[in-house]
């Protein structure tokens, strides 16, 4: 049977309850473990009584429209932030072959119940590694944005407790959303949470924790997409890279790049004059985010100044105070 004891008596205790919310969580639960068992056919079936169930009970109070993005509430609310992000995939310069991982994800998703009905999910834990400014939180706003799905962040300041209990406990918390909201789930400067167990004073402690995630990842439903994002992979526990299905390496980006992420930037102004193979010369080791930032002090210097005209002394001397801040 696909429904341990465990869900059984929790399925139970929901319906007793009237909570509605827990009972399809707990099913989708069911749904996850048997589609992992291979009973693909009923893990869709069960997801899609699921998900007309939801249907019927919003027309049922006149819901219409797209589902809104629910506000996390209670305890949940110091642990997620949630948004709807407008930005897409064409909006960021990406490596081909970060790109082409990303259209993957996305294929997958939105061909979820076809791969399911074989017994097979599609990618749904990504972890993005690689330096700071590199893009790796804007593209989970992307996916989301892609998918039309909420961004729920998760805030590791609030997560991560001095007692491992809470911790874990404040883990389960999450991860019940993760089964009961269709959303992109964002873990972001994952390092604080995933680091190796040999690491820190309290080796016995790091490890329960990292051993609750590990666990609850596993669990995970393929709906909704669990996003880590790291600057720091060499620290991570090797566990991990098992555990989630695709690993996206970012990087600076190429000196190409560097020009079209500033372009990109500065659409709206007029950037005729900028002599851009002078530019090319002043980008390496800057992130995507710095030359943004470089992009858009430029700018700014070239509106206050009474003009929409950019051209390379403005720019130069943007990409300089990046490069001062950067190796400072």
């Amino acid at each position: 049977m696909a429904a341990s004891a465990e869900h059984l008596k929790a399925l139970v205790r929901a319906h007793a309850e009237a909570d509605d919310d827990r009972f399809y969580s707990i099913a989708l639960q069911v749904a996850a473990k048997s589609a992992r068992q291979g009973h693909g056919k009923f893990a869709v079936e069960l997801r899609e009584l699921v998900e007309s169930m939801r249907q019927r009970g919003a027309k049922t109070i006149g819901a219409v429209g797209p589902t809104p993005v629910v506000q996390p509430r209670g305890e949940l609310s110091s642990l997620l932030t949630a948004w709807y992000p407008d930005i897409r995939l064409d909006d960021m310069t990406l490596a081909t072959e970060l790109r082409a991982s990303l259209d993957r994800v996305l294929h997958e998703q939105r061909q979820r119940a076809r791969l399911e009905r074989f017994g097979f999910t599609p990618v749904h834990r990504i972890l993005h590694s690689g330096p700071p400014g590199t893009g790796k939180s804007m593209t989970a706003a992307a996916l989301a944005g892609e998918l039309s799905l909420p961004l729920f962040t998760i805030r590791l300041d609030g997560l991560i407790s001095r007692f491992m209990g809470e911790t874990a406990s404040k883990l389960r918390l999450v991860f019940d959303a993760v089964a009961q909201t269709r959303a992109v789930y964002l873990f972001d400067e994952f390092d604080a949470l995933g680091a190796q167990r040999a690491v820190g004073n309290d080796v016995g402690e790091a490890r329960r924790i990292l051993n609750s995630f590990l666990l609850f990842l596993d669990e995970a439903p393929s709906e909704s997409l669990v996003v880590a994002a790291t600057n720091h992979h060499e620290i991570l526990d090797r566990a991990l890279f098992r555990r989630f299905d695709l690993v996206i390496a970012y990087e600076a980006p190429t000196p190409d790049q560097a020009v079209e992420v500033m372009r990109r930037r500065l659409a709206g102004m007029d950037t005729s004059a900028v002599r851009w193979p002078s530019v090319t010369e002043r980008v390496a080791g800057l992130s995507h985010a710095e030359l943004v930032k470089a992009a858009e002090s430029a700018a700014k210097q070239a509106i206050l100044g009474g003009a929409d005209v950019i051209d390379d002394r403005l720019l130069l001397d943007a990409l300089s105070e990046r490069h001062a801040l950067h190796n400072a």
